[in-house]
């Protein structure tokens, strides 16, 4: 089994990805992590590691061409943005919420590097961070929206699910899908 997880930031994908990793039995790859640890390496945030990747293709390339080598494995589950593209053959998610209650989930979040001082600040830092990952997949891999529902076989809005529902939710839905 292959599943890949994209989402909206604050939508849930590392929770669920995390669940349902140990659920199916899957090795887990976080490209989002990944990517946090390449910004911190270069002493900068993951925010200015994105907007560097508008201009600068390597700092996508070098997570993006550990993806492409993942669609040969198996009982692997792929939590990133471009997952679905890179490995076309697996159960593509997404995982879409509204930018202020993402916000909110990022704010409750340990992640140093995404701290705001309010809700409507957060969820303009989402708008934005979704835009730039648009620009950046649109210029280097032609990609025009990497939120478009038809690039995903299950779609679900987390705005209103507890992590308990979201959980049971998508593990039913991926049964029922196989």
């Amino acid at each position: 089994m292959r599943i890949t997880i994209n989402g909206i930031p604050g939508s849930g994908k590392g929770t669920i990805s995390r669940y349902l990793a140990k659920k199916f039995r899957l090795k887990h790859y976080d490209i989002g992590e990944m990517r946090r640890e390449m910004a911190k390496k270069e002493g900068m945030s993951i925010w200015n590691l994105n907007k560097l990747g508008e201009k600068e293709a390597w700092t996508d390339r070098l997570v993006d061409n550990f993806q492409k080598k993942l669609r040969k494995k198996e009982n692997i589950l792929v939590d990133g943005r471009l997952a679905w593209h890179f490995i076309p053959n697996s159960i593509k998610i997404l995982l879409t919420v509204k930018p202020e209650t993402g916000a909110k989930r990022i704010m409750k979040s340990r992640r140093k590097e995404e701290k705001y001082r309010n809700i409507k600040e957060g969820a303009k830092a989402v708008k934005e961070r979704i835009q730039s990952d648009i620009r950046r997949y649109k210029k280097y891999y032609k990609i025009k929206n990497l939120y478009d529902l038809k690039n995903y076989d299950i779609i679900i809005d987390t705005s209103y699910l507890t992590i308990k529902k979201m959980n049971s939710l998508i593990f039913r839905m991926i049964r029922n899908y196989k």
